[in-house]
């Protein structure tokens, strides 16, 4: 049942239908009160905001589902050393604030870390990667570890911490109602707190490499809105198989999907893969990245030079 709300659920925001589109209407009674209260949520925190003592860079969306938060926020903090990333690690399996790696070191495991989290502690072998569902102890850990600036993973839903403000935006949106009617966490007007808006297609477009691909492979996905992988899949796959975003997958069964198939490896995304080390099986990777308009660079490191340069003139953290 969850599995089949969950398809819907992203028909409904991202591919409707006629007949969705009366669905979304009939839950307009649930999404006005539930943006309404976002709205109010935003201005309350917003009046609690926190400065923290280095540079924080908010990489978020308003929208539910995967818009490329975590290979935009690889991208950013890439070119950066001794800088931090916080995130919440969804899909992990500790609770707390967890310090996943340090430079030259990662320090948990992807059931401790998350997926996302692990991925980028791979691809940031430079940064400090932490995860925690309160984000003002993440970047109280990361200052504690020394970090010179805060890449604050899926940053838009906390208004109470002071920073640059990125918002992603998919280059449609075919439903513009706020939850349950539609994919919004907030309504879309609250794209106006936004210091930059980046729009897929005008400011940054995915670049998908495949790595060790093979004649017959099985897709096996547990990422939001499979389908966005369809323009990026190259020839050989003989199956898909789709699962809830970040789930945790079973060895024997896959196993056992390389047998019904006849297929000679799993077509994964990085963030899958990193759940399956151990388990010895055949992987043919989809790595993702992102090619951005230089504009988007230099908005961030414009923003760092000045950052740094205040705390140059004011205190310590200054690199």
């Amino acid at each position: 049942v969850d599995a089949f709300l969950v398809r819907y659920a992203e028909r409904l925001y991202f591919r409707p239908r006629i007949l969705d589109r009366i669905v979304s209407l009939l839950l307009l009674p649930l999404a006005l009160p539930y943006g309404a209260l976002a709205a109010v949520r935003r201005r309350i925190l917003a009046h609690r905001r926190v400065a923290s003592p280095v540079p924080v860079v908010g990489i978020g969306n308003l929208i539910v589902g995967g818009t490329g938060k975590t290979p935009m926020t690889i991208a950013l903090a890439s070119p950066h050393r001794g800088v931090a990333v916080v995130s919440r690690g969804y899909g992990r399996k500790s609770r707390g604030t967890v310090l996943v790696s340090r430079p030259g070191e990662i320090l948990a495991g992807v059931e401790e870390a998350g997926d996302e989290a692990m991925v980028m502690a791979r691809r940031l072998p430079e940064a400090y990667v932490i995860v925690s569902e309160d984000r003002l102890a993440g970047i109280e850990q990361a200052l504690r570890e020394g970090a010179k600036a805060v890449f604050l993973d899926d940053a838009f839903s906390h208004p109470e911490i002071e920073k640059l403000e990125l918002l992603l935006e998919p280059a449609r949106i075919p439903n513009p109602l706020p939850l349950p009617a539609g994919p919004f966490r907030e309504f879309p007007s609250a794209s106006r707190y936004a210091d930059r808006i980046l729009r897929e297609g005008r400011d940054f477009r995915r670049i998908v490499r495949g790595e060790n691909l093979r004649d017959r492979m099985v897709l096996v996905t547990s990422i939001a809105r499979p389908e966005r992988l369809d323009p990026h899949l190259p020839g050989g796959v003989v199956a898909r198989y789709h699962y809830p975003d970040h789930a945790w997958l079973d060895s024997e069964h896959l196993r056992g999907l390389l047998r019904k198939h006849g297929a000679d490896s799993l077509l994964m995304t990085e963030k899958d893969a990193v759940k399956l080390e151990g388990f010895k099986l055949p992987i043919s990777l989809l790595r993702l990245e992102l090619a951005l308009d230089p504009a988007v660079r230099e908005t961030v490191d414009t923003y760092l030079r000045n950052a740094y340069a205040n705390e140059n003139r004011n205190g310590p953290h200054a690199p």
